[in-house]
């Protein structure tokens, strides 16, 4: 009986991750860039309950006795899936067509990766560079931070529809500024740490970056000017996804309730 009980707990732990889950998918909707996360579950030890034989000559029987222990959380899942690309009226919105990954500098000068593309143009020691809203530079395809040329308005800055950078002279000519977006893939994106801000870090269950410019083998992402990238939470889906871890809360608690009211008859047996 004591066995039910841990399992049942076991469950609400687990659906209350869940629940936990899409709180955290419905609460950033409207986060540009975000990706929605899926709670993924796997059962816990199998306990025998029966010998494997009951003959002398040691025979395995065809169908073993065995009750699981419950279940636990294996994974919370993103899914990076194309989200839908949104107008802008910021010339610094750019959203990404396709399965790369902006790359940009942090605090700590490591390189961290996003789909978020709300950039904006920011004076540095150095010069006006692109960076996000929180001031980190946003790296080219050769690691460096994009810089608008001297004596140029960053409003006349352009990007192509491939993440090269040009700009307009006096005479509304495209010079190009030999710069370009640095667009990386990852093997398993769904491996990447993720961190606040929006941002991603690489660890050994996602693989080493797989820069767009110098990898073959890879399908080039496309860069759309004047647009961002949605998130691609489904409000529908995760309403019914609701519903269902709280009707699985509810089922366990009931699993407890009948357990409690079973061992409640058993200790009034001498009564």
């Amino acid at each position: 009986m004591m066995r039910s009980l841990w399992s049942a707990a076991s469950g609400m732990i687990a659906q209350q991750t869940n629940v936990d889950t899409i709180a955290h998918n419905i609460s950033n909707v409207n986060t540009t860039g975000y990706k929605t996360e899926k709670t993924e579950f796997k059962t816990l030890l199998y306990q025998d309950i029966q010998a494997r034989t009951t003959t002398a000559n040691g025979e395995n029987k065809p169908i073993p006795a065995q009750v699981g222990l419950g279940t636990r959380v294996a994974s919370n899942t993103s899914m990076f899936t194309q989200g839908a690309l949104l107008d802008s009226e910021s010339d610094t919105a750019f959203a990404i067509d396709g399965e790369g990954f902006f790359a940009v500098r942090g605090g700590d000068g490591n390189t961290y990766y996003t789909r978020n593309g709300n950039f904006t143009w920011s004076i540095a020691p150095n010069g006006t560079i692109l960076t996000t809203s929180d001031g980190y530079p946003v790296l080219d395809s050769n690691g460096n931070m994009i810089r608008v040329p001297d004596g140029v308005v960053a409003e006349r800055v352009k990007a192509t529809g491939t993440g090269q950078f040009y700009y307009l002279d006096e005479r509304g000519n495209a010079v190009d500024m030999n710069q370009s977006f640095g667009l990386y893939q990852f093997n398993n994106p769904a491996g990447l740490e993720k961190l606040s801000n929006s941002l991603l870090t690489v660890t050994d269950a996602s693989g080493n970056p797989l820069n767009e410019a110098t990898a073959g083998g890879l399908k080039r992402s496309g860069v759309r000017q004047g647009y961002l990238e949605g998130s691609n939470v489904q409000v529908a889906d995760e309403m019914v996804n609701l519903i269902v871890a709280q009707r699985a809360y509810e089922l366990n608690s009931k699993a407890i309730q009948a357990s409690d009211s079973m061992l409640e008859q058993a200790n009034q047996l001498r009564r």
